[in-house]
């Protein structure tokens, strides 16, 4: 039986979760990946980046077949300074998709993109006290009802542009990782540095047993997935791409997934069903070596893989992942989910 060391691989993830990177924002957790892929004893490993900033790791095969991807996305949510307002707060715009009331009260880091500066902040909205307003609870949860409030002393926006913090700075939300005893991972960002974590612990896994895929294998740390144009770095004899993604596992009434197993999407909302023939093998494995999956369908949901194929790539896409709740929220999953897509992920690489 193959062995995952989670130990490395969670220890791997919070690194990875503490580093921020909203949509555009990747060079610092990009350079952190790829340390630590360097650091791995793979015999053949190659290491490059995009023109974008994405980082494209190759490991040879055993044989010379139809070379195959791995794929994970490290942007994620986040969100721009849109406006310096009058009384020096700041007025956003959103990287990626998510709901304003699930950011209110979060802590901030503002990036200021022209001398590096940062400094801390918090989401909430312009009418935030119950002592001095009718609106706390009634009032619309909305871009322009929304400001930064910022911990430095200013009132005003002449103040504000006088710290270095100007339109088009970055706001990174505080993760807030927490690992609690009984085995959840409750953080921001799972969606997808869980799946990141996945595609290390795939390499970490080929390294400590003394594996070769079967066929090469290329692992692409995406970093535009959230915005629709990360699935980019792909070798053009691509057959197959495994995107290893979240699955949504939110109690629903339509929904399968959970937070103990390794999600497989049969279909989402961009593309029509992802390959049956590499779903059917991706559950074929789960049955041969025990490994807990629930397939399951993400109406409101796209991927690298949705891209890669809106691009008219001729290779099979599957998507797997980890059960996540409460996606592009305060998430939480499972280490045992965890596991399962590595799991997964490693069978799917060996198997030939």
């Amino acid at each position: 039986m193959i062995t995952i060391e989670m130990g490395q691989v969670l220890e791997f993830l919070t690194a990875v979760l503490e580093t921020p990177s909203p949509v555009g924002y990747h060079s610092q957790v990009i350079g952190l990946i790829e340390g630590a892929v360097r650091a791995l004893s793979l015999p053949g490993l190659a290491l490059a980046r995009t023109r974008k900033g994405a980082l494209v790791v190759t490991v040879p095969g055993r044989e010379q077949g139809e070379p195959r991807a791995l794929s994970a996305h490290v942007d994620t949510l986040g969100a721009m300074v849109r406006e310096v307002k009058a009384n020096g707060r700041l007025l956003l715009t959103q990287l990626g998709g998510y709901a304003w009331n699930s950011v209110e009260g979060e802590n901030v880091t503002i990036h200021c993109l022209r001398d590096g500066a940062t400094y801390r902040g918090t989401v909430q909205t312009v009418n935030p006290s119950v002592h001095t307003s009718r609106q706390v609870s009634e009032g619309k949860r909305e871009e322009e009802r929304m400001e930064v409030r910022l911990d430095a002393r200013t009132a005003s926006k002449e103040e504000t542009l006088a710290l270095g913090i100007d339109v088009g700075d970055i706001v990174s939300f505080d993760p807030r990782v927490e690992m609690t005893d009984t085995g959840f991972i409750k953080s921001r960002h799972l969606d997808d540095k869980a799946g990141v974590a996945v595609l290390y612990g795939v390499l970490l896994t080929l390294q400590q047993e003394g594996r070769q895929p079967a066929h090469r294998t290329t692992f692409l740390f995406s970093n535009y997935e959230e915005v629709g144009h990360g699935a980019v770095g792909l070798p053009d004899d691509t057959a197959e791409l495994l995107v290893v993604d979240m699955a949504a596992s939110t109690t629903g009434e339509h929904q399968n997934s959970d937070e103990y197993s390794v999600g497989i999407c049969a279909k989402d909302s961009g593309t029509g069903p992802y390959d049956i023939e590499m779903r059917r093998r991706l559950v074929a494995l789960c049955e041969e070596y025990g490994i807990p999956y629930r397939v399951d369908i993400y109406p409101y949901y796209g991927s690298d893989g949705s891209f890669y194929l809106k691009m008219g790539a001729d290779a099979r896409v599957g998507l797997i992942g980890p059960g996540l709740d409460a996606s592009h929220g305060y998430e939480r999953t499972h280490r045992d989910s965890i596991e399962a897509a590595v799991r997964l992920a490693v069978h799917y690489v060996l198997d030939a």
